[in-house]
């Protein structure tokens, strides 16, 4: 696939941007806070209507204004596709293709594929769990658009009972209250089967919810890492030499039969029971994939608490390859690739792994603030361009 042109109206600094891509390769040229990493940013939102910096709507319009737009015209094998995204400062956003108005955003999802690779990536290992868990949803969504209905659909169950479980905590008698205060003490209607009053019956019907939609996600999302594990594994082992064996894996807090999903409902079902009293007493949700984890260890250490600077580089450089790979494979076409900054976190030798891997293979975006890590090859064979203040030229001086 090839993204032809884009075109932004007030979105960040932008006020009105045309840009056409003539070349494999665009490399984006500027000083800090110039815009590159806008127009990364534009790019990545028509792939998975996501942005990596999880900035609301309101953020990416320019001040004063009240809709931005992202427009892109991307050809594929399947012919050319015209993308289009309206974003409001007060409204919901909008998503057209070919010039029609889409009802549903899941169509929108799947025609533009792209993978972001930035310096913020480093907190794939360095992170919390929701970090990571972002990451595989946002690929997830990429293989396979209508995952983003059925994590919208966990998520919003997912508030629905959080809602209910403070509202019951708030209603507490103050004889229950008493007993909040001591967790290890089960009040009697939680530990008597027969006894049945509405709040929990009602808490029944979101439990019954919470487990069907939840058992989606966290099945999808074991599935895409068994797929893309090996893919990354073997790029770590080219990567660092064959001296480190990468393993991936997705670790849910409910058991995991993939071949089963009665099975995992059942499990889900039975976890939430043994949690009921604490979440009671916390007024949240403590079971579910919201929860899960993706453990990443180097030679069987867990590389967020031991893997050395390099090393963490290391694997998210992998991971990322493994991305390209697998959504390649997927959609029968290399998905574009956007590299925002990160040629500066890398040492020489990955660089040139790096900027080998890619060649001509994937249509490829680059920011940087000086040209130096660019040999006369990869130069001679790129598009340049120079951002500077929300305007974009062919005019290069002084990088």
């Amino acid at each position: 696939m090839y993204l032809k042109t884009l075109h932004l109206r007030q979105f960040r600094n932008y006020k009105q941007q045309q840009v056409e891509f003539s070349a494999p390769k665009t490399i984006l040229v500027g000083n800090n806070a110039q815009g590159k990493s806008n127009l990364l940013e534009a790019v990545e939102l028509l792939a998975t209507l996501r942005s990596h910096r999880m900035a609301r709507d309101r953020d990416l319009i320019q001040d004063g204004e009240t809709i931005a737009m992202v427009v892109g015209t991307l050809e594929r094998q399947t012919g050319i596709s015209d993308l289009a995204l309206t974003l409001r400062r007060n409204g919901r956003r909008t998503v057209g293709l070919n010039g029609e108005t889409l009802r549903r955003q899941m169509d929108f999802l799947g025609v533009l594929n792209a993978v972001q690779f930035s310096s913020l990536d480093l907190d794939l290992i360095r992170g919390g769990p929701e970090g990571r868990r972002n990451w595989l949803d946002t690929l997830l969504i990429q293989l396979e658009p209508v995952y983003a209905h059925i994590l919208q659909q966990y998520n919003q169950v997912l508030r629905q009972r959080n809602a209910f479980l403070k509202s019951t905590l708030q209603h507490q008698s103050p004889s229950l209250r008493e007993t909040a205060a001591r967790p290890q003490e089960k009040p009697l209607h939680l530990t008597s089967s027969k006894a049945q009053t509405p709040q929990h019956s009602e808490l029944d019907i979101w439990n019954a919810q919470l487990a069907t939609t939840g058992t989606r996600v966290i099945r999808r999302r074991d599935r895409a890492i068994q797929r893309l594990a090996p893919i990354a594994s073997a790029w770590h082992a080219s990567i660092s030499g064959g001296t480190e064996i990468l393993e991936l894996k997705y670790s849910p807090n409910v058991s995991l039969d993939q071949n089963n999903p009665e099975q995992v409902q059942q499990a889900f079902l039975e976890k939430i029971e043994q949690r009921a009293w604490q979440e009671l007493h916390q007024g949240t949700t403590l079971v579910g994939p919201h929860r899960d984890e993706i453990e990443l260890t180097i030679n069987q250490t867990p590389c967020r608490q031991y893997g050395s600077q390099g090393q963490q580089r290391t694997l998210v450089l992998a991971l990322k390859l493994a991305e390209l790979e697998l959504i390649e494979q997927v959609v029968g076409e290399p998905p574009l690739l956007l590299l925002d900054d990160v040629l500066a976190e890398l040492d020489p030798s990955r660089q040139n792994q790096l900027l080998d891997a890619i060649q001509d293979r994937f249509q490829t975006l680059i920011t940087t603030t000086h040209l130096g890590s660019f040999d006369s090859q990869w130069l001679n064979s790129s598009q340049i361009l120079c951002v500077d203040s929300g305007k974009i030229s062919k005019t290069v001086i002084g990088y």
